[in-house]
């Protein structure tokens, strides 16, 4: 039985077919090990099939999305978890499901996949401080909030940058550059930044790790996210492992600001390694 990380793996290795709800309800087999996908895949395909039946087949983008809004927000009542914004459940999506609250990327890759169930070709975008979606039409762009489906005006999301940019450097780039579309695999990475952001502050290396080893398959390039799986390992004593991450950190980024800091650790870890072995 192939394990969940080569499960994962498998799904993000081509950019151009990657299945976006697939692999982003995947990550829930951290917290749920002996998760049934195909049961929860299964609960969606039933949503979009009763969604299929009601839209007349002439039904214009603009229709579909009417629709879907009422379906997904009034009916099956998904809404922002605004109560408990930063419980890691929310980026779980079978937890999302279950409970219908979540934040903004978790509820727009349910969105997106029930949109794609009936035709309508949703994008999301990786929007700074909250995640949006849009749907290009003959008019023009609509950018929508997934929180709850309603349409942002351009000086809504001008005061939303502005906002995000007052506790963040100065930005000087037009506003259209922060509305462009994000790919399956830059959504899962933001997806797993956010647990990763939740975990770190609750100190749950566990957790981190499991974040870690998804990080380093979807961004095999980056070493950043192989330098800090390897302190995750290191905190959960796992000195080889760590190794190995940190050296090949070090070989890459000799010279970077945390280096020093980085080498201090080796010889512990060598020894701690030399008495497991």
């Amino acid at each position: 039985m192939i394990n969940a990380l080569d499960y994962f793996s498998a799904l993000v290795q081509q950019d151009d077919a990657i299945p976006l709800f697939e692999a982003a309800l995947s990550i829930a087999q951290d917290a749920d090990p002996d998760l049934d996908l195909t049961e929860i895949q299964v609960a969606v395909d039933t949503f979009g099939a009763k969604l299929r039946q009601r839209l007349p087949s002439d039904a214009s983008a603009i229709q579909k999305i009417r629709m879907l809004n009422h379906f997904f927000y009034n009916e099956l009542g998904f809404a922002g978890n605004i109560n408990d914004y930063y419980d890691p459940n929310n980026s779980y999506l079978h937890r999302v499901i279950a409970t219908r609250r979540g934040i903004p990327i978790s509820l727009a890759v349910i969105y997106m996949e029930l949109a794609n169930q009936i035709d309508l070709n949703v994008r999301g975008v990786s929007f700074p401080g909250h995640f949006l979606m849009k749907l290009s039409v003959p008019a023009g762009e609509i950018i929508l909030d997934p929180f709850n489906g309603a349409s942002l005006s351009r000086e809504e999301l001008e005061e939303w940058l502005d906002a995000f940019f007052k506790e963040t450097p100065p930005h000087d780039f037009p506003l259209g550059a922060y509305l462009q579309s994000a790919n399956p695999r830059e959504i899962l990475v933001r997806m797993l930044h956010n647990l990763k952001t939740l975990f770190t502050e609750r100190q749950d290396w566990q957790r981190i790790l499991e974040v870690q080893h998804r990080l380093v398959i979807l961004l095999p390039d980056e070493i950043d996210e192989r330098r800090d799986r390897g302190l995750a390992y290191a905190q959960l004593d796992c000195p080889q492992a760590a190794l190995e991450d940190l050296q090949a950190y070090l070989a890459q980024r000799p010279y970077a600001a945390d280096a020093a800091a980085l080498r201090e650790q080796l010889p512990g870890l060598r020894r701690a390694s030399n008495r497991l072995n």
